[in-house]
């Protein structure tokens, strides 16, 4: 009888929810963890865009702005009627509007608002998978914070900075709580990746998506998949000595004084 762990099944018979999952970062996860064996329930506030990958995943869409709890509750709860639990949740629907800018122009709507979705949806979205996990003993919870978390910017969005600092320190608080009930939380913390969200932004400043690639040692953008393979990776059980961890996939941008010639 052989030992071989099958890694392409690392996460049969698990269910994944993954807010944000029907673009970017979110929907290269859904993919992957469903390649991985996973069962997919994809929220999002795109209803055609979240329903083509539901079905293509052979999974669940569920419509949901992460800024109300209400509404948040009901993807869990939802996701556990229809599979018989919650086994991961990939807390990741984040926005960076252009408002959101250098703390001298940004009105305190645009910070409420970027906070309301960045932050407060992670908080709503943990509060209700731990509702599922706790009873369960079993879990893993990813939270997609940001390199930026840990660095500051001269490009400023200073409330998303802010909301992904919030989303960081709250992931290590709950993995340090959660930790001997058998549930992990991470926070991924992504370098700058090719996504609509970073196109948009940098269609509309050229000059300043170039400050910043020159700060990422490897000379590149990462690909959403790249990210999908560290999600997939702190979902399962092959991470499963890791939480509270401060998870950076960011191609060396944090540990670089200078980038190589």
């Amino acid at each position: 009888m052989s030992n071989t762990v099958d890694l392409t099944q690392r996460l049969a018979g698990k269910v994944a929810v993954i807010t944000g999952g029907a673009s970017g970062i979110g929907l290269a996860s859904a993919r992957r963890m469903h390649a991985e064996g996973a069962t997919i329930v994809i929220g999002d506030l795109d209803p055609e865009a979240g329903a083509r990958v539901a079905d293509e995943l052979d999974g669940l869409f569920v419509p949901v702005d992460v800024a109300d709890g209400d509404q948040v509750d009901a993807l869990f709860d939802t996701a556990a009627e229809r599979y018989g639990s919650v086994d991961i949740a990939f807390n990741n629907a984040g926005i960076s509007p252009p408002e959101d800018d250098l703390i001298e122009v940004t009105g305190i709507d645009a910070w409420q608002r970027v906070q309301d979705v960045n932050l407060t949806s992670v908080y709503h979205s943990c509060k209700a998978a731990l509702r599922h996990m706790t009873p369960a003993g079993r879990g893993s919870i990813i939270n997609t914070a940001s390199f930026v978390a840990v660095l500051g910017s001269a490009t400023s969005q200073i409330s998303y900075t802010a909301s992904k600092g919030g989303v960081l320190a709250m992931s290590r608080e709950l993995g340090v709580q959660y930790a001997r009930q058998g549930i992990r939380v991470n926070a991924l913390c992504p370098g700058p990746v090719n996504t609509p969200l970073l196109e948009e932004l940098f269609a509309k400043d050229p000059e300043r998506a170039a400050r910043r690639l020159i700060h990422v040692p490897v000379g590149r953008f990462a690909e959403p998949e790249e990210l999908a393979a560290s999600v997939a990776f702190l979902a399962s059980d092959d991470a499963s000595f890791i939480t509270a961890s401060t998870f950076l996939v960011d191609g060396g941008i944090s540990s670089a004084y200078v980038t190589p010639l």
